[in-house]
């Protein structure tokens, strides 16, 4: 089996996703069973002046260091289960250390296969307002949406304030279940998750509409690639070139 490197931005995502692998392990290999995971993560304070400069640069060298650590723990390839911080991935530079699975490729494949048409995109502002969604579902002819201005800082002030500090509240949750259903009156057939912490906030049978859960989705895939059922993957930072 191979090992898996978890490159983690924001705590509540990180811890999400590595559960979420060993548990596959647990249903798919037996008890206490799972691939070697290794998680490296950098403090979110160290990256959060350049969020807010715009310096896609600087965040993708702290990134880089925990690719690189990862390689040196023995990972063979790893995920990032935070979407924003793709956006800094994707920048151009020196490959990364190991070889990754893209986030945004993970959901769109999914969002494909269920046959969606039009999908609505909850995240921090950087993800809603950046090209990474709409890119990656346009390349599956599936339309994206955003909630419009005064709930895209709804959404991005509970992310910031509240959810990567583990503070999950009913009254949060009620004003994503509230954005999530005027995504649908404009005529969503799903809703992306595409923070990694949401989904702690918003089940499935809360939501309005059917969720596409971004971080079970890619610990789930990176379970498959850890066993050998999916190709072990060629992405190592910058665009992704090639989509599932």
């Amino acid at each position: 089996m191979r090992h898996l490197g978890i490159l983690a931005h924001s705590v509540e995502g990180a811890a999400l996703c590595l559960r979420t692998f060993c548990q596959e392990g647990f249903r798919e290999l037996g008890p206490d069973d799972h691939p070697d995971v290794t998680l490296d993560l950098i403090a979110m304070a160290r990256s959060m002046p350049a969020w807010d400069a715009g310096d896609h640069d600087a965040i993708r060298a702290i990134l880089a260091e925990s690719a690189r650590r990862l390689a040196a723990a023995g990972a063979d390839f790893f995920v990032c289960p935070d979407n924003t911080a793709h956006m800094a991935l994707e920048r151009p530079g020196d490959d990364l250390a190991l070889p990754g699975l893209h986030i945004a490729e993970v959901v769109a494949g999914q969002a494909a296969r269920e046959g969606r048409t039009r999908v609505g995109v909850l995240g921090t502002r950087y993800t809603m307002d950046g090209p990474v969604y709409p890119r990656e579902l346009a390349a599956r002819g599936i339309d994206a949406e955003v909630p419009d201005a005064a709930d895209r800082e709804t959404v991005n002030r509970i992310i910031f304030e509240e959810l990567v500090n583990g503070v999950f509240t009913g009254a949060s949750r009620r004003a994503y279940v509230e954005v999530i259903g005027r995504l649908a009156e404009r005529g969503c057939d799903a809703v992306a998750l595409v923070c990694t912490e949401i989904p702690l906030l918003v089940t499935p049978e809360a939501s309005p509409l059917p969720t596409l859960d971004s971080t079970r989705l890619l610990a789930r895939a990176a379970f498959e690639t850890a066993v050998d059922g999916r190709a072990l993957p060629a992405w190592r930072g910058g665009p992704p070139a090639h989509r599932p």
